[in-house]
């Protein structure tokens, strides 16, 4: 495995991602899985979304999106939403979710509550206690109360647990775990939360995570 900052090689996967929760999910996945991938950096900040060649592979404008050049049958593949890009990475390795049964319906519909709920509520708790250019306080209180209601399904499932799905690492955390590094961004303290707290902090010690959520490399 190699890690190449704008590279070229036609056999590396191309990561189109910016430094955000969603994007970091799937620099974790190509980190935990060893495969080797192109980063290409997609400034959000300056609107580089819009760009007509990024729309080609990302028909929502949203950061990440992938493109394999060993994609289905051997041809070049894109693929853009972040759920969808981890289900083809695991697929594609066969690693981070079980191939059949209970298991694999385990962790995606604990994905699919990521997908559906901790990311885009959360996010809307960012919006509103950070980037909203006037403080709405009811905005501020649905929103951080959703929050905790979710920290509060998280931390249930965990109890008992080693990871989100069961004993197993699957996609299911690396989807959550990046939201859930910005709790202090929604005024969540971990310590309330004591089963996503013990699990935070072992996700959090994996390497190929710590090289993940450094991606892109913002120098």
């Amino acid at each position: 495995h190699f890690f190449v900052n704008n590279g070229g090689d036609e056999e590396m996967i191309e990561l189109h991602t910016w430094g955000t929760p969603n994007g970091r999910k799937i620099s974790i996945m190509l980190e935990e899985c060893g495969l080797p991938y192109s980063v290409h950096k997609v400034d959000i900040s300056k609107g580089e979304q819009h760009k007509p060649e990024f729309l080609r592979i990302s028909p929502n404008n949203r950061i990440p999106a992938i493109v394999d050049p060993d994609g289905p049958g051997g041809r070049p593949y894109s693929l853009f939403e972040s759920g969808a890009i981890l289900i083809y990475l695991a697929d594609k390795t066969q690693k981070f979710l079980p191939a059949t049964g209970v298991a694999r319906y385990d962790a995606l519909q604990w994905l699919m509550w990521q997908m559906g709920g901790f990311g885009p509520m959360l996010g809307q708790a960012h919006h509103f206690l950070r980037a909203a250019p006037s403080k709405i306080e009811y905005g501020i209180k649905r929103y951080v109360d959703e929050a905790k209601r979710l920290y509060g399904v998280l931390d249930r499932q965990l109890a008992g647990k080693a990871f989100v799905a069961g004993e197993e690492y699957t996609i299911a955390d690396m989807s959550i775990f990046p939201r859930a590094a910005r709790h202090e961004w929604h005024t969540v303290n971990l310590a309330e939360f004591p089963n996503v707290k013990r699990w935070y902090d072992i996700v959090n010690a994996r390497p190929a995570v710590t090289k993940g959520m450094a991606v892109p490399y913002l120098n």
